[in-house]
Formats: structure tokens, sequence, C-alpha cells
């Protein structure tokens, strides 16, 4: 039987959309670049971990899974075929947290919010 191991998401630009969702999830933080990581994304070409082609965000111990986003050539142009579904205690406090670290309000429904992160990937929060 298979388990949930990562999330990969595509996007432009790894490092500020690992930042984006480390602040949207609890206990996530992005994975720290010791000096084998940087040596490793030095024999890329990769000077500065802002560069970084696929960035890793973790988890707390316990929890899972891992999100790691994945630097692709192609913009979002369509709705997602997969998404992210939050839950918060009051949704409405948290639409506005999110709100100010850069998500975008597409529709308000009776159960839901639906958003999109700074490049354009939709999700939700839950009542």
């Amino acid at each position: 039987m298979a388990r949930l191991r990562d999330v990969v998401i595509d996007c432009r630009h790894p490092a500020s959309l690992a930042r984006f969702w480390a602040e949207v999830l609890d206990g996530y933080a992005i994975a720290p670049y010791d000096e084998d990581e940087l040596a490793r994304l030095r024999e890329l070409g990769i000077d500065d971990p802002e560069d970084d082609p696929s960035v890793l965000l973790e988890p707390a111990p316990g929890v899972r899974p891992r999100f790691f986003f994945q630097r692709v050539p192609e913009a979002k142009t369509v709705k997602n075929r997969m998404h992210i579904d939050l839950s918060a205690d009051d949704v409405n406090l948290e639409v506005d947290r999110l709100l100010g670290l850069g998500a975008r309000l597409i529709q308000r429904y009776d159960e839901h919010v639906l958003l999109a992160d700074p490049e354009g990937n939709e999700f939700c929060v839950m009542l």
C-alpha cells in the first residue's frame, strides 16, 4: 500500500513560493542549507540559495507530508487539477492573514474560501 511522502509544486521561483507556504502552514520551515547542500548547488553553478531550482519545506517532527517547490519553465495557465485544502478555527481571520502574505481571493462560498498563492495555484480554507 502506498503512503504519501511529498507534495511537489511546480513554480517559477521556488525560494519565494516556499517562503510563502512556510508562513501559511503551521509547523513547516524551509530546510536549512548546510555546507553539503551549498556545495551541491555550487556544482550546479548556483551560488545563491535564492536561485535553488528545488526548495524543500520541512514539517515539524511527526508531521507529513514534505513540500518541494521545483522550478519549471512554463507559467501556470489553467485551473489546478489538484489543490490543497486548509482548515482554520477562524476562517475569516485566517483568510485576512493569508491575503496579507500575498494570497489572492478568488471566491467565497458557503463552506470554504478559494484563494490563490502568489503564483496562481488555487487552495481553499475550509469552515
